[in-house]
């Protein structure tokens, strides 16, 4: 090589002899840490593996030049930024906070390269701009890998325009040159190779952990309809024995009221109007025993292809009409090419219009808003449809959601409660299934699921 002027030994060293460069070396534990970190986001809990990171740094620490400050401040900049930059960075924006951290890193990196050697090209501290690149192949896909190794190369090779001012590149000097920055490379790639695989794990164990979930959570649904199942059938046997037994005598009273009424004389007006009520209040009690035999019944489903629509459309006037006078606005959401479901089109009539009704009812006197909508949908693996009934009024309390669907609960004066078990039980005969899905304060949400076949 030819100095010119003439350099010192340490100068000529450094600069001429690219053999004598690796000095001095970044252990492969320090690296392990700045994976760790920058790929976990939680190595900060992990106090070992600081300390570990910072005594290697030490050991950087007490190689030449001991008597540097600014070497020692760098390294200790360098150490404590790599453990607490998320904290320092916290409040910015995760995608700026990585380029921040990585292009700190790199700023570090290459002061105290300019703090290590006369030459600073020929520093043996070169091997710190591993730090920065691995952070970068942890955070980053591979293109932006790329990019950030290429400015990390770039701000390490920046220092060779001062140095070709007094010295001159030796073609063994600039081949060491470019195996360093080679090796740059080299390091990112691979270690960006294995993050992204991990990360490709990471996601297929996060997508498994929801549909297993989801699974879960059908399970969970399925047994819960199985006992109510149950015990609509246990209940539902009771209910036709009594519904049976209480109908004769309700014949014989009404009978009786009527002849009696017959009987009477024009001029007894009381006794007639009692009469009356006799046979009036046994007509109600005959409604409510049918309604019993028709929760107890088994349904003799007559199953056709049937568009769903113009059920809704019949059910929502029907109640529409019989409830003069109710300030409510019916918006319907109909999905185009709706397909055609094979069901009973009276039962599921009959079911739309008790849950429109319902929806009437707990919207009360001041009124509100009805949402029907029908869209495509899939239980499990049943194709079919899902038609929601969504009333703005008080909704259904938390602690009353698991007890709507059993017979004979009602929150109404005058109800009987088995509206809801009755449209459940007319489902569970089509295969489908009517769940509440709105939460506690907020009207409520019935989804019902008609299977296509």
């Amino acid at each position: 090589m030819r100095a010119d002027p003439p350099a010192s030994a340490e100068a000529t060293k450094g600069f001429a002899q690219p053999a004598n460069f690796s000095t001095v070396t970044v252990p492969a534990a320090a690296l392990t840490t700045t994976v760790a970190q920058t790929a976990g986001g939680s190595a900060t809990n992990f106090a070992w593996m600081d300390m570990l990171w910072l005594a290697f740094l030490g050991g950087l620490a007490v190689q030449n030049p001991i008597h540097e400050p600014h070497k020692q401040i760098t390294l200790l900049a360098i150490g404590l930024f790599q453990i607490f930059d998320r904290r320092l960075l916290g409040s910015i924006p995760p995608a700026r906070r990585n380029v921040y951290s990585v292009l700190i890193k790199i700023l570090l990196a290459t002061f105290l390269l300019g703090h290590t050697g006369t030459i600073p090209i020929a520093s043996p501290y070169y091997l710190i701009y591993f730090v920065p690149v691995v952070s970068a192949a942890t955070l980053f896909e591979a293109g932006a890998t790329l990019f950030w190794t290429a400015v990390a190369s770039a701000a390490y090779c920046s220092y060779l325009y001062p140095a070709l001012k007094e010295y001159e590149l030796t073609p063994s000097g600039a081949t060491e040159l470019a195996i360093r920055v080679l090796f740059l490379f080299l390091a990112a790639i691979m270690v960006n190779r294995f993050v992204s695989e991990n990360r490709r794990q990471s996601e297929s164990y996060r997508k498994l952990a929801e549909t297993l979930a989801e699974t879960n959570r059908r399970l969970e649904q399925a047994q819960a309809d199985v006992r109510r199942s149950e015990r609509l059938a246990a209940l539902g046997q009771l209910t036709a024995g009594v519904a049976h037994e209480i109908r004769n005598p309700l014949g014989v009273i009404k009978g009786s009221a009527e002849m009696l009424a017959q009987k009477l004389p024009a001029s007894d007006t009381l006794a007639g109007e009692l009469a009356g009520y006799i046979s009036s209040e046994t007509d109600r009690l005959n409604a409510i025993v049918s309604r019993f035999l028709d929760f107890a019944r088994p349904a003799s489903l007559d199953r056709r292809p049937t568009e769903i629509p113009p059920l809704l459309d019949r059910a929502l006037k029907m109640v529409h009409d019989s409830q003069a006078g109710a300030r409510v606005e019916v918006e319907r959401r109909y999905a185009p090419n709706l397909p055609m479901v094979c069901v009973d089109a009276e039962l599921c009539e009959q079911v739309f219009t008790n849950l429109a009704l319902n929806a009437y009812q707990a919207m009360g006197e001041q009124g509100g808003r009805l949402r029907v909508s029908a869209h495509p949908g899939n239980s499990g693996l049943k194709a079919g449809v899902e038609i929601d009934f969504e009333d703005s009024g008080r909704g259904v309390p938390a602690e009353l959601q698991e007890q709507i669907f059993n017979p004979f609960f009602t929150t109404k004066k005058d109800g009987v409660g088995l509206g809801l078990p009755i449209v459940s039980k007319i489902l569970d005969e089509h295969g489908g299934s009517i769940r509440l899905v709105s939460g506690p304060d907020e009207g409520a949400r019935f989804r019902i699921f008609l299977p296509l076949e």
